[in-house]
């Protein structure tokens, strides 16, 4: 006979409570008393700690990293620091010496003012007490005379006033006795009179520096002293020493 309903329904029952009873126990993981035992090997707490201390180390090489990144920067900002304050101290020197320089510069200027001045009141006091003209150029004292004498007579003058026949020793110098004589003749210090063709000046030097007229000198006429001359063209020629004309002067106050 077939069991009745009541009876069939009884037994499925039965049977998935027993089913649920095996897939349920793990004979591993009991003990007496019902305690549980945790497998240190595997299970969900083993992964949770494998995930804390990753996190950890992260943390710890953020830090690290971090702290190096902010050492790093402090130096270099104290190094930079450092660089700064030396620029400014070495600024605030330099700018010290510039404005001393700039005081010294303006004194020195005053005192050029002064000096030349006190020159020019000097060279007016000559030029009347010597009654010619008078002229400067670098440190040089000269005086054009007036009146005409031969060339030994104009250096005898030149003597007495404590100066000599004009030596003309650079182009420059040439140039502008050449401008302040205007349309004159006047002797220079110069002659070959020791010997012919020998020019020297007199102070005994040789002649180097020649500013020689064309076809000059030729010695017509014993002609053995030297002339400055403006009116066809500025240049030198030799004429008798004893033909009188107008003379330089040179003083030079920086001997």
């Amino acid at each position: 006979m077939f069991p009745r309903s009541s009876e069939r329904l009884e037994m499925v029952v039965d049977i998935y409570e027993s089913a649920d009873s095996v897939r349920g126990h793990d004979p591993d993981t009991e003990k007496e008393g019902g305690d549980i035992k945790k497998d240190p090997h595997t299970g969900g707490d083993t992964a949770g700690g494998r995930c804390y201390r990753l996190t950890a180390v992260c943390v710890v090489l953020l830090c690290v990293l971090l702290l190096t990144a902010v050492t790093v920067l402090w130096i270099k900002f104290s190094t930079l620091n450092t660089e700064n304050n030396r620029l400014q101290t070495r600024y605030n020197t330099l700018t010290t010496q510039r404005d001393q320089l700039q005081t010294r510069y303006n004194n020195l200027t005053i005192e050029r003012d002064q000096l030349q001045r006190e020159r020019d009141g000097y060279l007016r006091t000559l030029c009347d007490l010597y009654q010619g003209r008078c002229f400067w150029f670098n440190f040089s004292f000269y005086y054009m005379s007036n009146d005409s004498k031969s060339w030994d007579e104009s250096r005898q003058d030149c003597s007495s006033r404590g100066a000599d026949l004009v030596i003309i020793t650079s182009r420059e110098e040439q140039e502008f006795i050449v401008k302040q004589l205007g349309h004159f003749e006047a002797w220079i210090g110069l002659s070959d009179r020791e010997k012919e063709g020998e020019w020297k000046w007199v102070d005994g030097t040789p002649l180097t520096t020649k500013y020689w007229a064309s076809g000059e000198p030729n010695d017509a006429g014993d002609e053995d002293c030297a002339e400055i001359y403006t009116l066809n063209e500025a240049a030198w020629n030799d004429k008798k020493c004893s033909d009188k004309q107008h003379w330089i002067c040179k003083k030079h106050f920086c001997q």
